[in-house]
């Protein structure tokens, strides 16, 4: 991945803060999203307290996102329209995105499978690295966990609070004594990535930092630096449960290892290096492959206990940010920066089965739901496509909104899915609900 670390940058959401795409897109001579300080963010630019939307609103004709559409000098169909056409896809092989087009698969739009819920824009969802956008996880169907600025926070759809889980601005040290584990701590932690699965958090930084937290223990358990190289930034991280029972995780760095840490007896069981800067990987249900995709156009598939290549994946045109295993553990999606999203089947690698392009740029996160009827596919910015994986992924939902995403997560029973929105005025929290017979409910509340 790039080595910027500038916040904000060229391709991140400073260019593309809503409303700056045209001059008569400006409130009172500012833009949306363009606020100065912090201390603006209790009002929006038309000086309008900051509200929550929720679905009654949003069927009362209230915008999602509360943006003043009937207040402003353009329509939110023409703004749509330009940022479509203005947008600047982040690329490392030039022409990629436009190089893709002929191969990706048409579908047919209009699915309707997770309906708005809320939009909590108390909750201030932010990105540190344009190209890394894992930093949104949910827990149950009322439980999240994201970054906003140096906090991680947890949010409570159900009583509608929200938490400091851990302050990574001052300095965190380990409470517990581990071999291997830095006792004198980090400070000023720049998080990049993000992985929380049930009592567990992993935080990985810019300088291959790597915090610990078990939510259910006060304090830090475990830290470590994966490497003191320059290159180090941890790219991503995935937990995952192996087959002796015992928890471990996996983290994916630029310096091109993959590194398993076993968290049981808090130390690192696996080291792999490949030729590129690892951007991620993905465990198989069956825990025996593993996809890596990173700074090449090629991804491999690997065996998870050995590390030696099954099959390369060749087809992308750019370098792959992304990447998930379907539950049936037979196929699996990787997304890259050439706008699309390819679906792989184990039992045919020759070429992918489907590919399924972006609005407007890379595919920078994917999730399937964890019964295996849904995949969502998030660019970076304003789009989420959710696919109906029994329809052939022919038929989606496009989730349309402003703002760039800093992650997308369903919940593990699958009755909601979180999207977290960067934007300095607009940003939020986004909670969608599944589709049910019983949805008028919401009404009684």
């Amino acid at each position: 991945m790039s080595q910027h670390q500038e916040y904000p940058m060229e391709y991140a959401a400073d260019d593309y803060d809503v409303g700056e795409v045209e001059d008569d897109m400006y409130f009172h001579e500012r833009v949306m999203g363009d606020s100065d300080t912090d201390e603006d963010d209790e009002y929006d630019h038309l000086d309008n307290k900051i509200t929550d939307t929720s679905a009654a609103d949003a069927r009362r004709g209230k915008d999602i996102q509360g943006i003043p559409w009937d207040r402003l000098s353009v329509t939110r169909e023409k703004y749509r329209k330009t940022r479509i056409e203005q947008y600047k896809n982040y690329e490392n092989v030039p022409q990629s995105g436009e190089s893709s087009e002929k191969e990706c698969k048409p579908t047919r739009k209009g699915g309707y499978y997770y309906e708005f819920w809320r939009n909590t824009r108390s909750v201030k969802s932010t990105i540190l690295h344009f190209q890394l956008r894992n930093l949104v996880w949910s827990t149950t169907k009322h439980d999240v966990y994201l970054m906003s600025h140096f906090s991680i926070i947890h949010w409570s759809s159900l009583t509608c609070k929200k938490t400091e889980v851990l302050d990574v601005y001052g300095h965190v040290a380990p409470c517990e004594k581990h071999p291997g584990s830095l006792l004198e701590g980090f400070t000023q932690t720049q998080v990049s990535t993000l992985a929380v699965r049930d009592k567990l958090l992993i935080a990985g930084g810019f300088q291959g930092e790597l915090i610990c937290k078990h939510l259910d223990r006060p304090g830090v358990s475990y830290c470590c630096r994966t490497t003191y190289d320059d290159n180090a930034i941890t790219n991503a991280v995935e937990i995952y449960d192996s087959p002796s029972g015992s928890v471990h995780f996996m983290a994916s760095n630029n310096d091109c290892g993959v590194r398993d840490f076993d968290m049981e007896k808090f130390m690192l069981s696996k080291h792999f290096s490949f030729p590129w800067p690892v951007n991620h990987t993905s465990l198989s249900p069956d825990g025996k492959l593993l996809i890596i995709v990173g700074d090449d156009p090629g991804g491999i598939l690997v065996d998870s206990q050995r590390g030696n290549t099954i099959t390369p994946l060749q087809g992308h045109l750019d370098f792959s940010f992304a990447s998930a295993w379907h539950p049936d553990g037979q196929i699996f999606a990787t997304g890259n920066q050439d706008k699309t999203c390819r679906i792989w089947d184990i039992r045919k690698l020759s070429k992918s089965v489907a590919v399924l392009k972006g609005n407007l740029g890379a595919i920078r996160s994917i999730r399937f739901s964890s019964d295996g009827r849904f995949m969502a596919m998030a660019e970076p910015a304003d789009f989420v496509h959710v696919y109906d994986v029994k329809s052939g992924y022919e038929k989606e939902q496009e989730i349309d909104f402003f703002g760039e995403i800093s992650g997308v997560s369903f919940s593990p029973d699958t009755e909601s899915l979180f999207i977290g929105v960067w934007d300095r005025t607009y940003g939020s929290l986004l909670q969608y609900n599944r589709c049910r017979n019983y949805s008028y409910l919401d009404s009684m509340l």
